[in-house]
């Protein structure tokens, strides 16, 4: 069965249809094509689709389209800032090293961001711990631990 949903994504209402059974990730990609959640396992062990709903980070491949029926979504497109350049923990991203393919960025700056949101101490054992469930197959995690708590240092 396919119906119209209506999810508020990085901001601005979206309405399109989804099938009963489709997951989100699919929807924000295919429908939407929104392209920050990757398409990675299907089964929510890589941490590519990583999104936040309703402000619960979440593997996006773990949920259906009509779940999000009515509520909001932020992918990593909404980490920018409103001039379009990257915020402070994107451009440590950047100025670490800390992606190479870029596959698993999205996943890793949602799960960070999320991470550095909860207030949480920011120290090596915490960084690793809070981005375990992210799965990167180029970086060996060193660099993008490094840039997550230079951010840290960064926040107010």
């Amino acid at each position: 069965m396919t119906r119209d949903i209506t999810v508020t994504v990085d901001g601005k209402p979206e309405t399109a249809a989804a099938q009963d059974r489709t997951l989100l990730v699919h929807w924000l990609r295919d429908t939407l094509d929104k392209r920050g959640p990757k398409i990675g396992c299907d089964t929510g062990n890589c941490g590519a689709c990583t999104v936040r709903w309703d402000d619960t980070l979440v593997k996006s491949c773990m949920v259906l389209a009509v779940q999000a029926d009515g509520g909001t979504v932020e992918t990593a497109a909404s980490l920018s800032e409103e001039d379009g350049s990257l915020n402070p923990l994107q451009q440590s991203f950047k100025d670490h090293h800390a992606l190479q393919c870029g596959y698993c960025t999205s996943g890793m700056l949602m799960t960070a961001t999320d991470f550095l949101d909860s207030g949480e101490e920011v120290t090596e054992e915490t960084t690793r711990r809070a981005l375990k469930g992210n799965i990167c197959r180029c970086t060996g995690y060193h660099n993008i631990v490094c840039a997550v708590r230079a951010a840290a240092e960064e926040r107010p």
